[in-house]
């Protein structure tokens, strides 16, 4: 494993996780999580690097060990896509793989749908349609968490994702700058998504509406269950392995 850091397209510095040697698959964390949260801790890395990859983990804006700047001029729309575009020209990647969990399969999706990057093959995790179409949604509810961050009591259905942001240590000020980045997508731009693509969730997983209908809305999609919920999923080896075993057999 090693971390290096580079400037995004905006002098923002941000971390980037590398491990192992082969097909370069970058690989997106989720939201107020980081590489170590979601990839590293739980040895999804190490899965899917011995299937013969180099796994490139980036560290959003605002997210582990990468800036959390505070001025507003620092959060363009889909900013998240930006930067993933500056570290793959930063890389000097030319055929690579790309991946995501969550806010990690979001970002990699409007990057793709919006012909900002063009992947060989492309992961999409713990994501559904209404994560796509009506994010406004889910944002509002993380929105609330910021907002009311001191007031919200335990028995609060947001009760748990406070916890989560207090325990990551998220910077609520950059925090609320990036939520205001992330447009709906189109349903509609799917279509753009040629290249293969698995798309992995949890069997107990609805976070993000269906996941089953997104891989029916996509031109060449396999869909995979693992178990578990949003937050459980990425804790158990059956995602990596899932992830893995596709790529091994998409080569």
């Amino acid at each position: 494993m090693r971390t290096e850091f580079f400037e995004s397209f905006d002098g923002t510095r941000l971390a980037v996780h590398r491990h192992g040697e082969g097909r370069p698959f970058l690989l997106l964390h989720g939201l107020f999580s980081s590489a170590a949260m979601n990839w590293i801790k739980w040895g999804h890395h190490e899965t899917i690097a011995a299937q013969g990859f180099e796994v490139i983990m980036l560290d959003f804006r605002v997210h582990g060990e990468s800036a959390a700047p505070h001025d507003p001029e620092k959060y363009p729309s889909n900013v998240l896509v930006r930067d993933v575009a500056a570290l793959v020209d930063h890389l000097g990647l030319a055929d690579y793989d790309l991946g995501g969990f969550s806010l990690g399969a979001r970002t990699s999706l409007h990057a793709v749908a919006h012909g900002v990057l063009e992947p060989a093959r492309l992961v999409i995790g713990g994501m559904g349609t209404a994560g796509l179409g009506e994010w406004h949604r889910r944002a509002a509810k993380f929105r609330r968490v910021i907002d009311k961050f001191d007031e919200i009591p335990r028995g609060d259905p947001d009760y748990f994702s406070m916890q989560f942001l207090k325990s990551q240590g998220v910077d609520r000020v950059a925090a609320r700058l990036l939520l205001d980045t992330m447009p709906d997508l189109d349903l509609a731009l799917l279509d753009n998504i040629a290249m293969p693509t698995l798309v992995v969730c949890g069997d107990e997983d609805r976070d993000n509406g269906s996941a089953e209908e997104l891989a029916e809305m996509l031109p060449d999609a396999t869909f995979v269950e693992v178990p578990g919920t949003h937050m459980s999923s990425v804790t158990k080896p059956d995602l990596g392995q899932a992830i893995a075993d596709w790529l091994a057999g998409q080569q």
